[in-house]
């Protein structure tokens, strides 16, 4: 059990794949904060419209409640986020995708004279077609929520 997991994410359509990143994080640890993208960054790197952060804080507040452990939501403006900068943190959640993130929040903490965090790796959800779950392929109508194909309608 870790003191303090770190998660950072978007959480645009909060998804399976989002579901048991966040599952993961509040199992292994006594609390959690989790860094959510901002508006302006989420723009800055996501293609389409993406949910106001307050829609997206207010969806991902509904969905931890239910682990009744402690757990602060932050918004960030950069990749990092609090991860390297609270001494109190100890591990922190990735995905396949996100490894190499949290490897380099690793070296900047190492930097700032931090300890080093351990690095919890979720393997990515995969839709029921072999594809990665992502809100992406929501958005666009090609999955639901839980990875199951929507049948596309015919021209």
């Amino acid at each position: 059990m870790f003191k303090k997991v770190v998660i950072g994410g978007t959480y645009d359509m909060l998804h399976k794949g989002h579901k048991k990143l966040l599952d993961t994080g509040f199992r292994v640890g006594e609390s959690v904060v989790i860094g959510l993208t901002s508006d302006d960054f989420a723009k800055r790197f996501r293609v389409g419209d993406v949910l106001p952060y307050e829609k997206r804080k207010q969806n991902l507040e509904h969905y931890v409640k239910e682990f009744h452990k402690p757990y602060k939501v932050i918004k960030i403006d950069d990749s990092y986020g609090v991860a390297t900068l609270d001494p109190d943190i100890d591990c922190i959640m990735a995905s396949e995708e996100t490894l190499l993130r949290a490897s380099e929040i690793n070296a900047i903490r190492f930097k700032k004279g931090l300890e080093k965090l351990t690095i919890v790796v979720v393997p990515i959800v995969l839709a029921d077609d072999g594809k990665p779950l992502s809100s992406d392929r929501i958005n666009r109508g090609e999955i639901d929520a839980d990875g199951r194909v929507l049948k596309k309608k015919p021209c």
